[in-house]
Order: structure tokens, then sequence, then C-alpha cells
């Protein structure tokens, strides 16, 4: 799997995941990657940095350090404290509401048939539509293994009253 940062025509970026460089090159050409902002599919890689490995990432713990010209080594300052970690939370969480909405609006919603609609979709034997819903973790092994394109997102489920 290989992680892209894309940007739209309209300068909006986002990452996606593929499972290789050909699989984003594919879709790419084909116009099945959207700006989940705006919907642009006109989409092209964006510049990213590298992550280097050090010794602290690999036992698991890693430090974000902004990019600052008046940081030296003796004087590191955290990119994140508490404060900016809960506007952020809430950032990425105002996000995920945005995708929903916009998922619940103009996707079919396929509940618990996921993989089986997909994989009908993928080898043509319905119509092409973008379409929603649950699989399992084996389900979804078994669509990634026959190169079905699919994404797994946070969902928050609607409130019964």
């Amino acid at each position: 799997m290989i992680l892209y940062e894309l940007k739209c025509s309209k300068n909006h970026t986002f990452e996606a995941w593929f499972k290789d460089s050909s699989t984003y090159d594919e879709q790419a050409k084909c116009g099945d990657i959207s700006c989940p902002v705006c919907s642009d599919t006109s989409i092209e890689k964006a510049i990213m940095a590298p992550r280097i490995s050090s010794s602290t990432r690999k036992k698991g713990i890693e430090h974000e350090q902004p990019i600052n010209k008046n940081t030296n080594s003796n004087n590191t300052n955290m990119l994140f404290n508490k404060d900016s970690n809960n506007k952020i939370a809430e950032r990425i969480r105002e996000s995920s509401e945005k995708i929903q909405k916009y998922i619940e609006e103009n996707c079919e919603n396929v509940g618990e048939n996921f993989a089986e609609e997909a994989r009908a979709i993928h080898y043509g034997e319905t119509k092409k539509r973008n379409i929603y819903g649950e699989a399992t973790h084996s389900e979804v092994s078994d669509l990634v293994e026959e190169d079905i394109p699919i994404s797994s997102i946070p969902w928050k489920k609607n409130k019964i009253s």
C-alpha cells in the first residue's frame, strides 16, 4: 500500500491510499479519484515530505516539529500541545462529518451487501455507481486481494430518537 498526498485543480489537498503507484495512475486517468471537498476529478500528486526513520519512531513514538528557521537543536518546540490537539481533533471531526454527509447525499447505501455490490460493479455485472455500506474484515481482505478499489472511512452512527 502507498499513501499519496493529492491536490485537485482548485488546490484542495487530501491523502489517499493505493495498492501501488500504477493503481493510482489508472484511477486518476479514469477520473475515479475525486476531491472530498469539491468533488473535482482533476487530481494530481502533491509534493510530499519523506518520512525519515529514527530510533524514536522505530519505538512507535513520533515527535513532529514545526518548520521554523529560528529553531535549533538545543531549543526544540513541539508542534502539538493540548490546545492545538483539541483544535485539530475538532477540525478532523468536522471534516469527517462533511465527508459522511457528502457520501450519504451522493452515494447509494447498500448496507451489508457492500462486498457483493462492489464486486459486481468492478466486474461489470451491474451499472457503475458510487456505493457505501458495511463489510467484514474478511470481505475487505478479499476485495483488496482482487484489486477492487475500496476505502474505509470513520463513520458516525446516526442517533435513534
